[in-house]
Order: structure tokens, then C-alpha cells, then sequence
């Protein structure tokens, strides 16, 4: 095989040692088969399902020669636009700022600063993809120098004279053992493309409905910001500026809203915990995978790229989705709308923006084809416009205050039904919460256990698809 090894890594051996052998001492392939030498040193991942230390370069690498860190220069224009948000978002808000960090990060710093959170929402679901890879992986191996199939010219010219490739790889072999991790390498590889190609494209830590980014951090990533902006002939600081008004009220509502952040990191992990694998599909793709080709995430991707994640068909995965997208509506509404309020008699071109905004996610955005990619998971925020225009009519009806604490609590926000229907929510048997949210919660603590357990002291209102209980008929 050639020697540049998988990823651009560099050997294993450096400073004169030789390369340990994946199978103990010096076993037939130590130092005699760079396959399988560079396969152990990746497979030395011990931290749970995903190869996190491998995402996290290939996602790097996949880069190329981007920059590591973000000019002086830069991150002082997107501190002081960072500054001019906060500035304008003062008198369409109660919130008050939330970040006590400004940022500039580059796509690299990207990667880095938001990888804890991909291990959060990732690992649920990995490590049932990584099993079903583990178990592909292994049956096409097991059947490799034997039953008439022939073994592949570069793996076979990497095995030393002599050696039987059927005692190597049956039950308890050194290349089944090694089996236990091929999965998790596999699937980081993936992860760090996926994350990789999601770095090259968003403009800021929140674009994608979900607080990746260090709490009470503001950041925008100008490589972005300036893509965003092109062919749009709008001057590039007032892209900054708008863009950074978005990142500011995100900021501002999972600062100041203590229980959201837990809740939409919360909704996604409970969804992705019941997807189910179609692990037969998953082993008919990696049995048809070249055993030399395991450590290529190119041929990988072509590979994975099989629908191997069943569709919600439980009443709970079901329930569960319907929630998500709900909670993900709620909340870039409300971050599309305080933005046009804080934008409008600023930026000239802030229509325009709003609407390439709400088109770019829409059609999917980068976020979407990330999570569908790595976990069988939609972020799309379907209900985006319907959710804008309810936050919208409450601030119209009940001013700023009314608007935003609705956001007290989770059991205050308006349903699915509402966002269709948002007249009874604004006007209606709504107002009696908006006039006095803390009365109700209240309320809601002091409710008796209805009879045959169907509630709880503190547990959700009457309302059938509040997002502490959705019905998932209302989801579109």
C-alpha cells in the first residue's frame, strides 16, 4: 500500500523507535506492516463510543490551510459589533446582555471551542451506530481469506510469509479484539468530517438553533460572516452587524433563562437515545467495504451514506421530535424577531437579511445536514415564520414584558396548536399567565395529582402539546 499514511499522519515511529506491534512484542507485524501499525496507534482511543482526539483532527484537517486564529484587526471589528448589538437590543428586550465574552474565532477555534458539546449530543447515538459497525466490520473481516473470497492485494502483500489469517481473526484473535475500537475510529472519522464541513460554512456559535459555545460567550467567525455577505452587494459591517445582533440575542436568552439551555441540549439527547439503527443495513454497507479502505473517510462516507437510522415510529420518538422541533421554532423566532426590532431603522438592508436568514435555514442550512449526517436527527426549525410572527403579535399586544415572560417557565410557552393559532395564545385564556407568569407556576406546583396519576404536583398544564409533552400529531 502507499506510504502516505490515512488522515496525512505522520508515522507512529518517530525518534528512532520502531513501531509497536498492534499484536504484542515483536510479533510478525511490528514494524512490517505500516497498515496495521498505523491502525493500532489510531485505535488507542479509550474515551467512550467516538474517537473524539480523530474527529477532532480530520474535522481540522479537513480545513486545509485555514487560519488558526482570527487577525487583531478582525477581532476588534466583531468585538465592537458585538458591542452595537447589545447597545440596540436594550429597549426591545427585558433580557439584559448575556455574554461577557466577546469572540472572534476562526474555523479551527470553531471546532475546538464547540467539540465538548458535539460529544453531549453525538455520543447517545454513537454508540449504537458504533456497535452495528463493530459487528459489520467483524463479519466481513471473518470472512476474508476463506469461503472462496480472496483477500485483497494490499492487505495481503502487508502479511508476512506464513501467517494464518483465519487464527488471526477468528473468536478472540488479536484483529477481533482490535474490532472493539475499529467502530469508534470509524464513526470520529465521520464526526470530524460532518463537523469539519459544518466549520467551513456557519457564521457564529449559535447559527445552528443550539448553544455550542462556551457559556456567556458571543462569537462570530468572519470567514463566515464574509462568505455570507458575498454576492449580496450589502457593505460587509452591516452583514457583521445584523449577524451579530442573532449571536447577541441568543446570547441573551440562554443566559437569562436558566432552564433552556438543559431543556434543547436535553430534547436532543432524548430523541437521539431512541433512534433506532438498522444494523443489518449498516452490515451489509461495511461488509461491502475493502477492509485496506477502513482508515479512507472519503470511500467511508460514499459507504455510510446508506439510510441506516430508521424514521420515528414510537409514540415516544414521535412525542420526543415533536418537542425538539418546537423548542428549536420557539426559540430562533423569537431570536428572527427581536433581531428585525433591534435591526429596523439601523441597517437599511436588514429585510433582506432577515429573509436570507430564514431561507438559509429552511432549505436546511449546514446545522441540519450536520445532525442528519452523524445522528439521523432534523434541526430544521419548521415552524420558524409561524413562531416570529406569534412573538411578534405578543410583543404588539402585550409589550416586551409580556412577550418575554412567557419564558419563565417551559409550561408557559406557546404549543404547536398555538403557532398555528397563535390569536387564542395572544388574547385569549393566555393573558391571565402573561399578566402574572409567577402566579401561575404557582399554580402549577400547588395542582393536586389528578386521578389515576395523570399529573404530577409541578407537572405540565392541560395543554396536550406543551414542549414538557407534546402531541406529536401537531409537528409538521
Amino acid at each position: 500500500m502507499s506510504g502516505d499514511f490515512p488522515f496525512g499522519f505522520a508515522s507512529s515511529g518517530g525518534g528512532g523507535e520502531e513501531p509497536r506491534s498492534p499484536f504484542g512484542g515483536g510479533g510478525p507485524f511490528g514494524g512490517g506492516a505500516p497498515f496495521f501499525a498505523e491502525l493500532e496507534r489510531l485505535l488507542s482511543w479509550q474515551g467512550g463510543p467516538v474517537n473524539w482526539e480523530l474527529a477532532r483532527q480530520v474535522a481540522v484537517r479537513s480545513l486545509g490551510d485555514g487560519e488558526s486564529s482570527v487577525p487583531m484587526g478582525q477581532q476588534h471589528m466583531v468585538a465592537e459589533a458585538l458591542r452595537i448589538a447589545d447597545v440596540w437590543l436594550d429597549p426591545v428586550t427585558t433580557l439584559p446582555a448575556g455574554a461577557t465574552t466577546a469572540s472572534a474565532w476562526s474555523r479551527v477555534e470553531w471546532i475546538e471551542k464547540t467539540l465538548p458539546v458535539w460529544k453531549t449530543l453525538c455520543d447517545p447515538i454513537a454508540a449504537k451506530v458504533v456497535e452495528a459497525m463493530r459487528t459489520g466490520i467483524s463479519s466481513g473481516l471473518s470472512q476474508l481469506g476463506g469461503g472462496g473470497v480472496e483477500l485483497p492485494s494490499e492487505l495481503r502483500d502487508a502479511l508476512p510469509p506464513g501467517v494464518d489469517l483465519s487464527a488471526l481473526m477468528g473468536a478472540g484473535g488479536p484483529i477481533m479484539q482490535m474490532m472493539n475500537q475499529v467502530g469508534g475510529m470509524l464513526f470520529g472519522a465521520q464526526v470530524g468530517q460532518a463537523i469539519g464541513t459544518l466549520a467551513a460554512e456557519v457564521v457564529s456559535s449559535t447559527e445552528v438553533g443550539l448553544p455550542l459555545g462556551p457559556a456567556g460567550t458571543a462569537a462570530l467567525v468572519p470567514a463566515g460572516v464574509t462568505a455570507f455577505g458575498s454576492g449580496l452587494e450589502i457593505p460587509e459591517d452591516e452583514v457583521r452587524i445584523y449577524l451579530a445582533l442573532r449571536e447577541a440575542a441568543s446570547t441573551r436568552l440562554f443566559a437569562h433563562v436558566p432552564w433552556l439551555r438543559a431543556h434543547v441540549l436535553g430534547a436532543v439527547e432524548e430523541y437521539a437515545r431512541g433512534i433506532a439503527v438498522d444494523t443489518e443495513a449498516v452490515g451489509r454497507v461495511m461488509r461491502m467495504v475493502d477492509p485496506t479502505a477502513l482508515m479512507n473517510p472519503e470511500r467511508l462516507s460514499e459507504a455510510l451514506g446508506e439510510d441506516v437510522f430508521n424514521d420515528a415510529t414510537t409514540p415516544e420518538q414521535k412525542a420526543a421530535l415533536a418537542r425538539l422541533e418546537l423548542i428549536l421554532a420557539l426559540i430562533e423566532g423569537w431570536v428572527d424577531h427581536v433581531t428585525d426590532a433591534a435591526a429596523t431603522g439601523h441597517l437599511p438592508a436588514a429585510g433582506r437579511l432577515r429573509e436570507m436568514v430564514r431561507r438559509r435555514r429552511a432549505e436546511g442550512g449546514p446545522g441540519e445536514q450536520t445532525f442528519s449526517t452523524l445522528v439521523g436527527l432534523s434541526l430544521r426549525p419548521r415552524k420558524l415564520r409561524e413562531a416570529a410572527a406569534l412573538w411578534a403579535a405578543l410583543a404588539e399586544a402585550r409589550g416586551r414584558e409580556g412577550r418575554d415572560a412567557v419564558w419563565a417557565h417551559p409550561d408557559l410557552l406557546p404549543t404547536a396548536a398555538d403557532l398555528a393559532a397563535p390569536d387564542g395564545f395572544v388574547t385569549g385564556a393566555s393573558a391571565s399567565v402573561l399578566d402574572d407568569p409567577i402566579g401561575e407556576i404557582e399554580k402549577l406546583r400547588d395542582t393536586p395529582p389528578a386521578e389515576g396519576g395523570g399529573k404530577s404536583p409541578g407537572g405540565p398544564t392541560d395543554k396536550p402539546d406543551t414542549p414538557g409533552g407534546s402531541d406529536p400529531g401537531t409537528a409538521s
